[in-house]
């Protein structure tokens, strides 16, 4: 049951009341605690990913432990050249240099379709960096908060330390509103960013959100097509297309066009729809049947429009429900939801195109920017196209991936702020600049 307003504001007045202690811990100490957190969860993996398949359904062969993993040491890595004090001077005289300091209590609001990866981005550097955190997990992922908050706690951080709570949405507004929080972190829909905007507002309470997604992909005229096909194809499929940075639309240069689409095709057809527990299932149900309805509501429109569906239902028998088949779509335009609003689904809309011009004017034709894909043999190429893309994060040759040295943010409607890299740091703290003068 979610906690009463009373209730929750005594959990954000026992994470306030124990912040200075942890601040003031070494950060050597609160470095090595973290850590042990996550090998303590590494310890109850095979539950975890058991849970995971019931509570969103992605299948129990693939699991998040590489990229916590992979994140966690990264920014314990760089800790302590990150937050060490940048000297202006230090002399007879003076005494100058900026300091980072914890924000105090951080709120983090975690989403379903990654739910410890997400966590795990805002959660790590916040410790470290001496902050308490507050998680509210997505009611889809519950046990998430849970198996996270069990793991810490075994591995030694204080209870009121980090503290995972369940809340509903007039509660949390109300938090908000009350600036309860030096620091919210948000990971959702546009709508919920919106919302925690408005209830932020006023309070001067710094925001990080990543919100909604359509990410492109382009395959120039040099790209290595079997490559491309490969990637984009598991970009936009993968964990039933529930990717915060998954491929959502391709745009292909027409010199290859036919070939990537016929490839494409293969590729989808060739995933197994099926039960999430069973070892086989490459592509499991969606997280729920709300969303599966979304899919398909932009697939009909498309087809009503136009667009051509080259998977055949009969090649997924076990499609209904939130069981979604992937889907490939051509003769596909701008007029189509499925092009432009977040389908976040197994499905994926390609166009062809004619120069880098017209892909670079098409990819940017979206509400969203969170990352945008490139196919070329070519560095110096990819760099000036994406130059001109406005979004977060530019891969050539790569897709749906999240680098922990580099900030991971978005723009227009994707949102605000950054997380991993030595910038995540930055969002959980602030800067303390000292003068000290001798006379």
């Amino acid at each position: 049951m979610p906690l009463t307003p009373e209730a929750a504001s005594a959990a954000v007045a026992r994470a306030r009341a124990a912040q200075k202690a942890w601040a003031a811990r070494p950060l050597a100490e609160r470095i090595a605690l973290v850590k042990a957190g996550v090998t303590r969860l590494n310890e109850m993996k095979e539950q975890v990913v058991t849970e995971v398949a019931w509570q969103m359904g992605r299948p129990v062969r693939y699991n998040e432990f590489g990229g916590v993993n992979a994140r966690t040491d990264y920014m314990a890595e760089i800790a302590a050249e990150t937050l060490a004090p940048k000297v202006v001077e230090d002399s007879a005289a003076f005494r100058r240099y900026l300091a980072r300091e914890a924000l105090g209590v951080v709120f983090i609001i975690a989403p379903w379709n990654y739910p410890y990866l997400t966590t795990i981005n805002t959660l790590v550097p916040a410790l470290i960096a001496g902050n308490t955190v507050v998680l509210k997990h997505a009611s889809q992922t519950l046990l998430v908060g849970e198996r996270l908050a069990e793991a810490f706690h075994a591995a030694g951080v204080p209870e009121d330390v980090f503290q995972n709570v369940v809340l509903d949405h007039a509660t949390t507004e109300g938090l908000i509103k009350a600036r309860a929080f030096n620091f919210v972190n948000f990971t959702g829909s546009v709508a919920g960013g919106q919302a925690i905007e408005r209830a932020a507002a006023g309070t001067f309470t710094p925001l990080g959100l990543e919100l909604g997604g359509k990410d492109p992909g382009y395959v120039r005229a040099d790209a290595n097509l079997d490559a491309a096909v490969d990637t984009l194809m598991d970009g936009a499929l993968f964990n039933a297309g529930q990717c915060c940075c998954g491929i959502e639309r391709i745009y292909v240069h027409e010199s290859l066009y036919d070939a990537f689409v016929e490839k494409a095709a293969a590729w989808a057809k060739a995933l197994t729809l099926g039960n999430p527990f069973d070892s086989d299932t490459t592509l499991g149900p969606m997280a729920h049947e709300r969303f599966a309805k979304v899919v398909r509501d932009h697939v009909a429109e498309a087809l009503s429009k136009g667009a051509k569906a080259l998977i055949d239902p009969k090649d997924f028998p076990k499609d209904g429900g939130a069981y979604v088949m992937p889907q490939v779509l051509v003769d596909v335009d701008h007029s189509m939801k499925v092009m432009m609003e977040e389908t976040f689904g197994p499905v994926v809309g390609i166009m062809k195109v004619s120069s880098d011009e017209e892909a670079i004017r098409l990819m940017n034709d979206s509400p969203y920017g969170l990352t945008a894909s490139i196919w070329t043999q070519d560095y110096d190429t990819a760099a000036r196209i994406g130059a001109q893309i406005e979004t977060g994060t530019i891969f050539m040759n790569r897709a749906d991936y999240l680098d922990p040295a580099l900030c991971w943010t978005g723009c227009k409607d994707t949102g605000r702020g950054g997380s991993l890299s030595y910038l995540g740091y930055m969002s959980v703290t602030r800067p303390k600049s000292y003068h000290l003068k001798k006379v």
